[in-house]
Parts: structure tokens; sequence; C-alpha cells
């Protein structure tokens, strides 16, 4: 697109990101979306004095959001046990590693479409076809892969195991029933408004690095990443406290978003 645009007009006038690296791409822009709403989740167990450490994940999906998320659990100690495809999901009992996260890249680039294949490589794990992994015993449930992948009836098997915290990665992945589910219960719970804008962020930071043409390091992107989803997380919580303490995130977000918006418009004289 970036390429026969400039020939086609013969010029530049707008933005493409998600470049390759030799011509104006970020480091980390693959992954961000993923990184981002991991380090997003994160700030929410700091809330409660804890981390992702000796936390077991249900994550959804194989695409690139569910692969980065894969690779930052890992990272901060937590274990990822669930990944899914239209076909249905795996349970993997001795989480994701290295090896398991690497080839996650080989099941995307087959066009395949099904995440059955996992199991013929790893035989430890277990396919459940036609599920979802929400009836998994977890602590972290991550919905990384499409729009209403999480309904009611998921919402309330989720909370019967136990879970703490449901940080959406995907664009509307609960459904309008499992939301109010969810958020009645009072558990950390975000709406992927907040949480899954790591993707676009890097987006800007790969902007400014074409602006001032320099190409940041791996671990420049990744702490600007950090300071962004920290900043969000922390924009939630101002606005999302409620009286007894339980930070709604929905609440927090909408309004913070509303508030850059509102007090821009009236910055310039639009209102």
């Amino acid at each position: 697109m970036y390429g026969y645009y400039k020939k086609l007009r013969n010029e530049f006038t707008g933005v493409f990101t998600g470049k390759g690296r030799s011509w104006g791409g970020s480091l980390i822009r693959p992954e961000a979306t993923g990184f981002g709403v991991i380090y997003f989740t994160h700030e929410m167990l700091k809330t409660k004095g804890t981390d992702f450490k000796g936390k077991t994940v249900a994550l959804s999906g194989f695409g690139q959001v569910a692969w980065g998320a894969a690779q930052k659990v890992t990272e901060l100690g937590g274990k990822v046990v669930t990944l899914s495809g239209p076909d249905g999901y795996i349970y993997d009992e001795d989480g994701l590693d290295e090896e398991k996260i690497a080839y996650m890249t080989v099941l995307r680039s087959s066009n395949n479409d099904r995440i059955a294949d996992y199991v013929d490589q790893f035989p430890k794990a277990k396919f459940f076809p036609g599920k979802r992994p929400w009836e998994v015993k977890v602590d972290i449930a991550v919905p990384a892969a499409t729009q209403n992948e999480l309904d009611a009836e998921d919402a309330k098997k989720l909370l019967a195991n136990g879970v703490m915290c449901v940080c959406e990665a995907a664009n509307m992945p609960c459904t309008a029933e499992a939301m109010e589910i969810l958020l009645d219960s009072k558990i950390l719970y975000a709406p992927g408004k907040a949480a899954n804008a790591g993707g676009v962020a890097t987006s800007g930071l790969e902007m400014t690095q074409n602006s001032i043409r320099l190409s940041w390091d791996r671990d420049e992107v990744d702490e600007k990443l950090q300071t962004i989803m920290r900043n969000i997380h922390s924009a939630c919580i101002e606005h999302g406290t409620q009286p007894d303490g339980y930070v709604n995130y929905f609440k927090g977000a909408n309004i913070a978003g509303f508030i850059k918006v509102a007090t821009a418009m009236c910055d310039q004289g639009l209102v």
C-alpha cells in the first residue's frame, strides 16, 4: 500500500505505520498490542498488591495479539495455559515456553486457522473441539481473539472458578451481558478501549521516529510503551474509582477519553 500509493499519486501526504524495518518501521510494533495489554493488566494487579508471578492465564486466539501477550506474560512470571481458534481451544497444563510461543508464528503463517495442530506438535496438551477456553480454572483471563467471544455463561464460569482479573485484548470481546456480570462482580475488569491501546500507541512512536529521522532500539520503544500504558491505567484509576474503592475501568476510560477530547475542543475555541 505504501509503495503503490506513492507510485500512483507521485506524492505521500498520509501516514502508514507497521512498515518494514528497512524503510521506517519500529521495533516491537508487531508485538505491541499484546505487550500493552499485559502491561495494563500488570498495573491492575498491582492495585491488589500482586503481579503475574505464579498466576495462570487463559488466553484466546493465536494471532499477533495473543503472540505478544503470551511472550510478556511468560516474561513476567505468569503461565499461559490456553490458546484458541475457530475449531476449539487447547489446554497446556505445563504452560507456554519460548519454543511453544515461537510455534505460534508457524500456526499463524500456515493460514489453516486451526489451533488443533498445536497438539500434534506438543502432545501433552489437550484439544477441546468447538469450545472456548473460559471454562478452564485460571487466575487471569485475556480474550484476545475476536468480538463477542466471551458471553454471559462464559463470564459465570470464570467467576465460579475464581478468576481475579479479566482484561480485554480484542475489540469488544465480551458481550454486553458478560460485561454487566463482570462489572457487578467487582473483580478487576478492563475494556479493550483502554487495555489494547498499545498497538496504536506504538504506531505513534513509529511516527515520532520517522519525524526525527531516528530509529530507537527495542528497549527504548518498550520502555516508552510501558509508560504510555501506565499513564492510561492511571487515568482510569483517577476517573473510575468509586466511593467504595472499586475501580470501574469502563467508567474511568470513558470519562478520561471524553475529558481529553472536550478539553482540546474548548482550548481551540470549537465549543
